[in-house]
């Protein structure tokens, strides 16, 4: 565990210091200068200081023994015994870190007449499935499930688990981790496997301006949760594993929520799930001129979305962003309207298979990424593409 040290003798102008700090996390009070837990160790503090601050790692700290911690888990998502898509994409990951260091791929599976599923995991490159199935886990309640994945961890030590970054495994993967005093690294956007079993684990920080590279070297297990359409779905093979079938003693599956009543939301489907999206950027003039871009994805049987000037102006669904910031894409086909191409753009739809960008300026950063870079006004450009497509179609 690291902190920062305060030499506060060294500390002539405290005024001056506690403004040093970008997230006001040093304050000055009754004489003595103090840093909060809103400090995020960017150490700025110590580079500008004057030697007022230092950073002090605990060298005494208790090492993990990392031999002892082995396996790649997945925690599978479901919802009334569905897969979520996501798991298949963290299993094909996991397939590839575990091969780096010989482990294997564990997938923990949880709820309720959910048995049925675990061939299929074993199809996408899992080695054992652990099964916990029982009624009081039909439904996701935060308690028993952290109990769950406590359970499978302290039996069989994993060196590294996989979340989906969904809204359930957003709130599980925190709760456990807090139990194992370990550290988590939330909407990975890369991960990688040193041969020492530390896990690479990469994410965008600061509204994405830049890219954290983050280990956790001395602590077991390893967290990770990784956003919907990060990593590509891997090919099915011969189910081939063992599954393993667990259990808890019911105190351990006690909740203080009950479940009264489930009400199935009509299903939208979102820009992660489009085949062709057409995106918004900052080229467009106004609000109403967006209509001319959902004409042109709906001729294409596609969605809208947008760069997130648009959705800070309020002219687009905060759900249609695309970005490190927003949502990530895989689509068949994406064309961009009057979009720069920034690197937090970019990053979230770089797996497109093909990117069609139209821009007036020549040197736009998007026409390094673009499959096809039309130079040209989007004003001009997408009303002919429009007239063409309704002409094949007989419009």
């Amino acid at each position: 565990m690291a902190f920062i040290k305060i030499h506060q003798e060294k500390a002539e102008n405290p005024t001056a210091l506690v403004k040093l700090c970008p997230f006001g996390a040093i304050h000055y009070d009754n004489g003595k200068l103090d840093i909060d837990s809103g400090c995020k160790m960017c150490r700025i503090c110590i580079k500008k200081g004057g030697g007022v601050f230092e950073y002090v790692e605990e060298k005494n700290a208790p090492a993990v023994d990392k031999s002892a911690w082995r396996g790649v888990a997945v925690v599978a998502e479901q919802t009334a015994g569905a897969v979520h898509p996501i798991t298949f994409e963290l299993l094909g990951k996991a397939r590839d870190l575990a091969d780096k260091i010989n482990h294997p791929v564990y997938c923990v599976l949880i709820g309720y007449r959910i048995a049925d599923k675990a061939d299929e995991l074993l199809s996408y490159g899992a080695d054992e499935v652990f099964v916990y199935d029982d009624p009081a886990l039909e439904h996701f309640r935060i308690e028993p499930y952290t109990a769950v994945l406590e359970d499978f961890i302290n039996k069989n030590l994993p060196s590294t688990v996989l979340v989906g970054g969904t809204t359930s495994g957003r709130s599980l993967a925190p709760r456990v981790a807090a139990r194992f005093r370990t550290g988590l690294t939330a909407d990975c956007t890369k991960l990688d496997m040193q041969p020492s079993t530390d896990l690479d684990q990469i994410r965008p920080a600061y509204g994405g301006n830049i890219m954290a590279h983050i280990n956790t070297p001395k602590h077991r297990p390893q967290f990770a949760t990784v956003r919907y359409k990060i990593f590509p779905i891997p090919p099915k093979r011969e189910a081939i594993g063992k599954i393993t079938r667990c259990s808890l003693a019911n105190p351990q599956l006690n909740s203080a929520i009950s479940v009264q009543k489930v009400t199935e939301k009509k299903r939208e489907v979102g820009i992660e799930e489009a085949e062709v999206i057409v995106v918004a950027g900052r080229g467009i003039r106004k609000q109403e001129d967006l209509a001319m871009l959902e004409e042109l994805a709906g001729l294409l049987g596609g969605k809208l979305a947008s760069t997130r000037s648009l959705i800070e102006a309020g002219w687009v669904n905060p759900r249609c962003q695309i970005g490190l910031s927003g949502r990530t894409v895989k689509p068949k086909l994406i064309i961009t309207c009057g979009v720069s191409g920034a690197i937090q753009f970019v990053a979230g739809m770089s797996g497109s298979e093909l990117i069609v960008a139209i821009n007036t300026d020549p040197n736009a950063a998007i026409f390094k990424s673009a499959h096809i870079g039309i130079h040209g006004d989007l004003y001009k450009i997408v009303p002919q593409l429009i007239e063409k497509i309704k002409l094949e179609k007989g419009q």
